[in-house]
């Protein structure tokens, strides 16, 4: 029986899978402790506001009164929305837009006593969430993890192609030989590791998408152009688009203080929510504020919610003379692609089933990381000195017309790894052989 090292196609796979790791490898720690540590969004923003809990609750004033006390904290402040209080005691978080275009979020206790402001763009999950989806670089970091998020696909596919049993027994395969030590163990260990978490993987990789800058782009035309628009969408994504809970946006589109048109007090509001059970963290919408899904709220009262968990997202819309419910939506008036990107995004971020995705995607991001570490060592303990340590090329490339059959349909899907191939189809073809010791010590076949 041939030795399947050395058959055209596992070894072809292998050297996809070792150029996709080493570029994949930093994108893979920093986006997995990122992403780890802002599945607990709820968790941290509940923790930078300790404080503002548990506070005495007699001789309470009503919430227009808390809505008056943080706008005179901030002269010429527009009031955006009112965050109505978990318990009792909590304060009310009344989150408004400032003269220079920022934002913050007031707390107001029960009694109507200022407790402070966060600037919503420095609360820990804010800036996690910018380090997670573009590095603190703009739209330029963006696109860099979007391609690497791409590759990571393809080292997930071709990595589970080298794990195939191949006749072997469950051991080395289901759980690591970790006993016999050396690079048997670390070869199991990676291996049988990411056996059990590619799926979750590819799962977390495929619902980070709609997010992207590229792809997104084109989603959001071929989602307008087949009219798979239902209501506007609540997810950012795409290149120049509205960015559901962008504080920045919501700057853009603010406007002069909506209070004015209403007639009804925000208490009577308060009142019709209460009958709402709508999730926490639920908000008030003035008339004419700005709208966190989409255009301007319009002259109407909105009742809705920041919950993370997109199926339990819903809104009602209140008269603002008369306050009488005047619509009302939630996920199941959304189009199906929206529900299915929906539902996909509260897994992404640990929200769908609670602290169980939470712990899920804990697990995922732990896996990830041990992948990364151990292919890292796997790399360290073969590399010959002067050479990049690539397995060498297969004897006869002709055989090989599954492998880019394969990398076509998947360059289709995400056209940042389409950009890349051809990229590297023109440094290997004209760069390369001009420069046959830079070919060489990538473990490259240099053409005479």
């Amino acid at each position: 029986m041939a030795d399947v090292n050395q058959l055209p196609l596992y070894r072809t796979i292998w050297r996809w899978h070792f150029y996709a790791g080493l570029f994949v490898i930093p994108f893979v720690l920093l986006l997995s402790a990122t992403g780890a540590i802002y599945l607990f969004k709820p968790q941290t923003d509940r923790w930078e506001e300790r404080a503002w809990r548990d506070l005495p609750a007699a001789q309470t004033v009503d919430a227009d009164a808390q809505v008056a006390a943080a706008l005179a904290a901030f002269p010429g402040a527009r009031f955006h929305y009112y965050r109505i209080p978990a318990a009792p005691g909590d304060a009310a978080v009344v989150h408004i837009g400032l003269a220079d275009g920022t934002m913050r979020d007031v707390g107001v206790s029960p009694r109507g006593r200022i407790l402070g402001a966060i600037d919503p763009e420095r609360r820990l999950s804010a800036v996690v969430q910018r380090i997670h989806g573009t590095l603190l670089l703009g739209v330029g970091g963006g696109i860099l993890v979007e391609l690497a998020a791409s590759w990571a696909m393809v080292l997930i596919l071709t990595g589970l192609y080298l794990w195939w049993p191949r006749g072997r027994g469950l051991a080395g395969v289901v759980w690591p030989r970790v006993s016999l030590g050396g690079r048997t163990a670390l070869r199991d260990l990676h291996a049988v590791t990411g056996f059990w978490v590619s799926g979750f993987a590819l799962v977390l990789l495929t619902t980070a998408l709609p997010w992207t800058d590229v792809w997104a782009t084109g989603f959001n035309a071929v989602r307008a152009e087949m009219g798979w628009v239902a209501g506007p969408r609540d997810w950012k994504g795409g290149l120049g688009g509205h960015a559901a809970h962008d504080h920045g946006a919501m700057a853009e589109m603010a406007m002069p203080m909506p209070t004015a048109s209403a007639r009804v007090p925000l208490d009577t509001i308060l009142l019709r929510a209460r009958g709402e059970a709508m999730p926490a963290p639920a908000i008030v919408q003035p008339p004419g504020a700005p709208n966190l899904f989409g255009p301007p709220n319009g002259d109407v009262w909105t009742l809705t919610t920041l919950t993370q968990n997109r199926p339990y997202v819903r809104s009602v819309s209140y008269d603002p003379e008369t306050g009488i419910e005047v619509t009302r939506s939630g996920f199941a008036d959304k189009h199906v692609i929206d529900r299915v990107v929906g539902i996909g995004i509260a897994w992404h971020e640990g929200a769908l089933f609670g602290v169980v995705s939470q712990l899920i995607g804990v697990a995922t991001a732990l896996g990830m990381i041990l992948l990364a570490v151990t292919g890292f060592l796997m790399w360290r303990r073969r590399r010959p000195d002067g050479a990049l340590g690539a397995p060498a090329p297969p004897r006869d490339p002709a055989k090989l017309k599954g492998v880019a059959a394969i990398l076509l349909l998947l360059a289709a899907f995400l056209p940042l790894l389409a950009a890349s191939l051809i990229l590297l189809w023109f440094v290997d073809r004209l760069l390369l052989p001009r420069l046959p010791r830079a070919a060489r010590w990538l473990g490259m076949a240099v053409r005479s």
